[in-house]
Formats: C-alpha cells, structure tokens, sequence
C-alpha cells in the first residue's frame, strides 16, 4: 500500500498545478446543482460565528467566498463547528446544523467521553431549508474538516452501531440508524490530513532561525499550541481533533470511516515547501505564513516510526506548513486515482494535482492573500457536471 501511495503521490506532482487541469467546460451544463457546504478545519468559525462578520473564514481578506459563488449561481453556506471537537463531535453539531435539529453526541458516546449529551439547538436557524435524498448536498472540508465531513458521511450512511445498542428507538437520533448515504452527493477534502500529521510529532521547543525570526517563530509557535488547546470539561482526553490528528489515531479513524459507493470523492493537497539537496524540505517563504514557517521547516526534515508501529519515512516531507502533502491525498486504506476528468467516478478518491500553496491558501490566505475564487467556481463547476 505504501508503495502505490508513493507511486500516485509521483505522478500528481507531475501534473501541472493549476485549476485549469480539473475544470469543466467552460460553459456551465449543469447536470445537478445541489447545495455546497463548507466546513472549516482546526481553530475555525464559520456563519454561526461572531468572527466571520469581520473576516470570513472562506475567503479571508480576499473577501466573501459565499457570497461570491452564490452570485455565480452555486448554493452555498458555511458551517460552524467546534473549533477544537473531536471529528464525532462536529458531525453531530454539523447534522444538527443542516437539519435544524437539537445536537445530539448521541447517548453512548457522552456517556464513555464524560461530556452532555445535548448542545445547540439550532431548531429556529437551520443551515438549509431541506436536506433529504432528493435534496442532496455537496460536502468540503478544509483542514480537520475533511475528517468531519467524512465521519457525517459514515453515519448518514451506516449509523452507529454503539448508539443504537445503548439508546431506546424513540430516544436515538436519525443520525445514528443509518440508511441515508444517498443524502450526500460529493466529498471534498481540502489540505486534509486524512492520515494523520507530524505537525504533533516534531519537537516543538526546537530553536528554528536566528534572531528576531527565531524568536517570532517560536512565539508564534507558542501562541498557536495555546490557541489550540481548549480548557477541560471534565472529558476524556481523546474526545478533541488534536488526539484525532496523530497518526495512529487517523489510521483507527480511516478504519471505522468507508468510501461510499455512490458518492463522488475527491481531494486538494497543497505543497508550499522546497526539496533540498540533503533531500530534507523547508517552507518557500514567499507562500508559506508566518504562523506555518516553524511546524513547516520541522516537519519537512522530520521522520520516526510511531508508537503504532507506522514508519514515517522521506515520502511525509513535503507539506504544506501544518499537513504532510501525502496525508493530504486520500485515506490511506481507501481507493484512490489521480483525478482524469475523463474517469470521475463514485465510490474512489480522485486526487487533484497537488495546490501551490500553503495550509490556508485554500481559504484565500491571510497575509499570503491568494485569490480562490476562479479555484471554487471551476471545482463546483465541475462536481456539477457530473452524472447522477
């Protein structure tokens, strides 16, 4: 398997890194044009937030992404989960977003996590006016949103099984008995680390730079592990993304969560990072934030066999300042193809050439503002030009 990773990894790269290589005709034959829904990564927001009044989190300075692509004629809307919940977590509050419904983590997981049972209720401000099978969706995910957008799916599709065992029939949740794979119509996953990233691993008291670059990037390194660390409820301490983040836990997470045979699967990895001639890589500063300059340098000179038994190797180097390029492309277990756009299919990953730019340039960037709009118009263009 690592060898066929490797293998589809290589050729990616050679394809040429512009939107360009995925896009439909330029004309617009929509076959579908179901709703989009964005889901942020670690640390995020989106339209429930205070924040994204300020500065939208799909888009940046750049601007309201949303906005854009509605008056380019796609349904789109940005979710809000929590910045720092486990990848269970945040489906349930994304399955109660979109279904204007009580959160519900469901009865055997708060119960083993130590956490309520109940959150928002978003009964008075559902995301959308419908959600059924005849009313599909679209799902993207950037960042730790890949992960959430894949757990909504599998349970859509398959349930739980733990929550109907400990939870009464007029008690459980819709979203926990199954039967609605066919509700989503297409996952994305934007710089998702899909197996795990070394961003955890690599030693994080490690001195990069001199002078004063040195010392704003360990503060900025600092200020970020503060940022991401939430204070404890009482909980267990692997019910957050971090803990779902490592590698060996991406790796149990990629075992519970199936590739849907009747969905359209594809993935945007994103490289902000040079090869060097010791083979090590580090960050081009010219696309790489400051917030990512550290976790990138370290990261790309980092290997180690994890406690699971993983091997790290020269193939993780590449990143993108916070995800392994590789981990990016699709879960390791599942299948996979460097996207053709004349060999879309359900059911397979289809991986797009790998984006030139850092873990935000998806979102538009902060101080590397990098224009996305023409990106989003030609992928959803193209997920609309799909067969049923």
């Amino acid at each position: 398997m690592k060898r066929f990773i490797t293998i589809l990894l290589a050729v990616i790269l050679l394809l040429p890194s512009s939107v360009q290589s995925f896009a439909a005709p330029q004309e617009r034959e929509d076959k579908t044009n179901y709703a989009y829904v964005f889901v942020h990564g670690l640390s995020g927001w989106g339209s429930y937030d205070k924040q994204n009044k300020f500065l939208k989190y799909w888009g940046m300075f750049g601007g309201d992404l949303m906005k854009y692509l509605k008056e380019q004629g796609f349904d789109c809307y940005s979710a809000s989960v929590a910045p720092h919940g486990s990848a269970w977590d945040r489906a349930c509050e994304l399955y109660a977003q979109l279904t204007g419904t009580v959160t519900d983590y469901g009865k055997e997981h708060s119960e083993r996590c130590r956490h309520e049972r109940y959150g928002t209720d978003f009964s008075d401000k559902p995301l959308l006016a419908q959600w059924d099978s005849e009313h599909k969706i679209n799902l993207l995910g950037h960042s730790f949103g890949g992960a959430t957008v894949r757990m909504l799916s599998e349970l859509m599709a398959n349930g739980s099984a733990a929550e109907q065992a400990a939870t009464d029939a007029d008690e459980l949740s819709p979203l926990f008995t199954g039967g609605k794979g066919d509700w989503v119509y297409s996952v994305t996953a934007l710089a998702a680390p899909m197996n795990g990233t070394t961003a955890y691993d690599v030693d994080n008291t490690a001195e990069v730079g001199s002078g004063f670059k040195k010392w704003m990037l360990n503060a900025l390194t600092k200020m970020m592990g503060a940022a991401n660390k939430e204070e404890s409820d009482g909980r267990v301490d692997y019910d957050n993304a971090n803990y779902d983040m490592l590698i060996d836990n991406a790796a149990a997470m990629n075992e519970q969560l199936h590739t849907l045979e009747n969905v359209y699967y594809f993935s945007v990895p994103c490289n902000s990072s040079v090869k060097k001639d010791d083979g090590t890589y580090s960050p081009d500063e010219s696309k790489t934030e400051l917030l990512f300059l550290k976790a990138g340098t370290l990261m790309g000179a980092f290997t180690e066999t994890t406690p699971g038994g993983y091997t790290v190797d020269e193939t993780w180097l590449m990143n993108d300042g916070l995800v392994n390029t590789v981990s990016a492309t699709a879960p390791f277990n599942a299948p996979q193809q460097a996207y053709d756009a004349q060999q879309v299919h359900k059911g397979i990953w289809n991986v797009m050439p790998v984006y030139d730019g850092d873990h935000m340039s998806l979102q538009g960037g902060l101080f590397k503002k990098n224009d996305v709009r023409d990106f989003y118009t030609e992928l959803l263009t193209m997920i609309n030009s799909l067969e049923e």
